[in-house]
């Protein structure tokens, strides 16, 4: 058998084994589109492509209609949960390795009943943190040479071994599609599954990026080149009841540097709602640390 039939015959078996994880979603006037097996109970999807609040339902890979509610939706991330009444689905295979630029992929959909379809590319571009057109920051999103044709949001962008990498979307930019990687698209997903929704922080702060003199460096004990510098403070919100001051620069939250508006927004995540923690800042060119309950976003 040559070498080119080889290569066929691993696309095909990973298109057959990752399609065994994608299904059919009908939740909108238009045509359907797609969506992973989180669960046996459970289907993950983009959050676009659910716009009717009744009547929704899958179809399975060995092509049964299933009724579905909602779970949960998180626009920020263009992400949907869906849940079953009962435990059918066969939960589709994470990969163990995170993606590389430059990694043979194939995007899968399952638009319609005649079965699962394919597209294959390269991963071209790893990025992030980034704002996405519906409000919300992608720690990371992936960028692929694959087609994303009518239908195909929802579904799964699995490596040669029909592994999944993460969800495909055209719902986040306009023109194009992305990849939401699978580390973060699970975090979400188990967010929904428990809340119903996904809570993301806030101090209550209005900051510019601006450079760190090379003395506050020093005092700083590491290279770090930039911080935010507050500008404003919300009257009563966290950061003033935490003690920070107009002036202050911003330089960590939670240990985690901060340097840039996005920055910021990432380290305020889902975990950190609720809780006390530590911020670094420069007051008047000298390293402080205070402890500030993070918000509610709302």
């Amino acid at each position: 058998m040559s070498t080119l039939t080889d290569f066929s015959n691993g696309l095909a078996a990973a298109v057959e084994k990752g399609g065994t994880g994608t299904v059919l979603v009908d939740a909108r006037k238009r045509y359907p589109a797609s969506g992973i097996a989180y669960a046996a109970d459970l289907v993950l999807t983009a959050d676009h492509v659910v716009t009717r609040d009744e009547d929704l339902r899958i179809v399975t890979a060995d092509g049964k209609a299933v009724s579905v509610t909602l779970a949960g939706r998180d626009p920020g991330s263009d992400l949907a949960l869906l849940r079953l009444a009962e435990k059918v689905l066969s939960p589709a295979k994470v990969a163990d390795a995170s993606a590389k630029i430059g990694q043979l992929v194939l995007a899968l959909g399952r638009p319609d009943q005649s079965g699962v379809q394919a597209s294959w590319g390269i991963i071209a571009a790893i990025g992030g943190p980034a704002r996405t057109g519906r409000g919300g920051l992608l720690d990371e999103y992936i960028q692929t040479e694959t087609t994303s044709y009518p239908g195909f949001s929802g579904g799964p962008l699995v490596n040669t071994e029909g592994e999944v990498l993460g969800l495909n979307t055209s719902g986040l930019t306009h023109g194009s599609s992305l990849t939401v990687p699978v580390k973060f698209a699970w975090r979400i997903a188990g967010a929904l599954d428990k809340h119903g929704a996904v809570k993301r922080g806030y101090l209550g702060v209005r900051t510019q990026s601006v450079d760190i003199p090379d003395a506050a460096r020093t005092a700083l004990k590491r290279e770090q080149q930039h911080g935010l510098l507050v500008l404003w403070l919300e009257e009563k919100g966290p950061a003033e009841q935490g003690g920070l001051m107009v002036g202050d620069i911003l330089v960590a939250i939670g240990g985690q540097p901060v340097g840039e508006p996005d920055d910021l927004f990432a380290a305020l995540n889902t975990d950190t709602v609720g809780k006390t923690i530590a911020v670094e800042v420069l007051r008047g060119g000298r390293p402080e640390t205070v402890k500030v309950t993070v918000g509610e976003r709302k």
